[in-house]
């Protein structure tokens, strides 16, 4: 087999039940035993299969995997994965531990219903040994299924199925390679992966939140999530329900202005008489292009920004929605809530530019008809002249004459409202100058970002800081290279002034 090439779902199943190292159990609630009809499928499956079963009935299943509010959920998954993982060691280990790699394969999915009112998505997981005796590793993944069929859904689902229990058994040293992999045999149009995450002694090395700039990189997501203590997490259930709060940055590094700017929106926001305070997600968000750099992305410099955003506690959001439209097309399938984006003064103006939105057929009435259709608000964060100290805000910007009406229209119904608990002592930092600052080992950088993200640039040698340790944690993971961009860049980008 050459190493482009892609092996057929029949012939990946066949592998894994021709491997005499593998034996498990697969536990398929919701969309019918899609996975493991493979195996069976192809044949020679009583080498691999200890135990493959449904358990439809939520009584039924409450009284095998415990009590769960939701059924499609991770902590099902969890429950599910554990007790067959399990049961196979209590059961086999003894017996045949010496030559056997136990493994645990389960899902939990709400595939279309027949009036095709539902959400179709699901979760799925294997929890396995790479090796007999192995102490567990573990992949869990989020999909949502984009067929429009039933049946079509199963077919995916089986699908994807397989190539995580390939993934897993025969590319666990890579992956890289197997997060590529899982969409085999599939499309992006016929579902997304908006979740991963690697645990366990295969995968000790792996830094999830990689994992996650990797999914959009490579397309099977058009965005991904992680928390300040590096978790990753699952948009929906962050989402759901809730009002949120987002600002988009390149935090090369984090700034004084970022920070204000934030604080400022979240005052304003949270002051709204339909937002519950305590409620609001307030996310911090970084496009692909954003982290491209001469058309690659360099891990070092992501990790830098996401540990330093981490410092400040905030939410991270890796996406490709270039436009804003976009972003909050995305944000809002989560929530009818209250959505809010912040920008600076800068980033207003190129909003209203119209050589931006040439490829839709509306222009920018379609833009923004899309952009605020839900009572989106646009929080604008002011920019001061350096020569002559003038505040650029929404009072006074400069927009082009036969857009001067729209614009009115939008700040007059506060669709577009002023920042005004902003510190002007910020006002004159800006990140490009800052990053310079940093690499010229001018220590008047330190004035002009938080004192948490100051005292992790230093301790890591981020940005080119010469304040580095000798082997810093991010050098000793990663080396020197970066990666190469996978996917293409649109013109139609708004990049933040700050």
């Amino acid at each position: 087999m050459m190493p482009t090439e892609r092996p057929s779902t029949d012939r990946k199943a066949l592998q894994i039940n021709l491997d005499p190292r593998r034996y498990g159990s697969f536990a398929e609630i919701g969309a019918g035993q899609e996975v493991v009809r493979w195996f069976f499928r192809v044949g020679a499956a009583a080498g691999t299969i200890a135990k493959s079963m449904s358990a439809y009935d939520m009584s039924v299943s409450d009284a095998i995997y415990g009590e769960c509010e939701r059924y499609v959920c991770r902590q099902r998954l969890e429950d599910m994965l554990t007790r067959e993982h399990n049961l196979n060691l209590e059961r086999l280990k003894e017996e045949r531990g010496d030559t056997t790699a136990f493994f645990a394969f389960a899902d939990t999915v709400s595939a279309r219903n027949y009036h095709g009112t539902n959400e179709c998505h699901g979760w799925m997981g294997i929890r396995f040994q790479a090796h007999p005796r192995d102490e567990d590793s573990q992949i869990i993944l989020h999909v949502r299924m984009l067929d429009h069929e039933n049946a079509a859904q199963q077919e995916a689902l089986g699908i994807i199925g397989v190539n995580l229990l390939y993934g897993a058994f025969f590319m666990n040293h890579e992956p890289d390679l197997l997060i590529e992999s899982l969409l085999d045999n599939l499309s992006t149009s016929r579902i997304e992966i908006d979740m991963i995450e690697f645990s366990g002694i295969a995968f000790r090395h792996v830094d999830n939140r990689v994992m996650s700039l990797r999914l959009v990189q490579l397309g099977l997501s058009k965005a991904a999530m992680f928390g300040a203590s590096g978790e990753v997490l699952q948009p929906a259930e962050v989402l759901y329900k809730k009002p949120i709060l987002v600002e988009r940055g390149s935090f090369r590094p984090v700034t004084h202005v970022n920070m204000d700017m934030l604080s400022a929106a979240q005052d304003s926001f949270r002051a709204l008489d339909d937002v519950d305070a305590d409620q609001v997600v307030t996310l911090a968000e970084i496009t692909m292009k954003n982290l491209q750099a001469n058309g690659k992305i360099d891990l070092k410099d992501f990790l830098a920004r996401a540990d330093t955003l981490a410092a400040c506690g905030l939410t991270v959001l890796i996406s490709d929605y270039f436009e804003y439209y976009r972003l909050a097309a995305y944000l809002s399938q989560y929530t009818k809530k209250r959505i809010a984006i912040t920008m600076g003064a800068g980033s207003l103006a190129e909003l209203f530019d119209e050589k931006y939105y040439t490829q839709l057929d509306g222009g920018i009435l379609e833009s923004f008809g899309r952009l605020f259709k839900n009572d989106l608000k646009l929080y604008v964060y002011p920019l001061q002249n350096r020569e002559t100290g003038e505040l650029s805000t929404v009072q006074n910007l400069a927009i082009a004459p036969e857009l001067r009406k729209l614009y009115d229209y939008l700040v007059e119904k506060r669709c577009i409202e002023q920042l005004h608990s902003y510190n002007p002592e910020h006002l004159k930092t800006f990140s490009r100058e800052v990053l310079k600052m940093i690499q010229a080992g001018d220590q008047e950088w330190v004035d002009h970002v938080p004192a948490e993200v100051a005292s992790v640039i230093k301790k890591r040698g981020f940005f080119g800081c010469k304040h580095q340790a000798p082997e810093s944690r991010l050098a000793a993971m990663l080396g020197p290279a970066p990666i190469s961009m996978g996917s293409s860049i649109n013109a139609a980008t708004m990049s933040p002034v700050h």
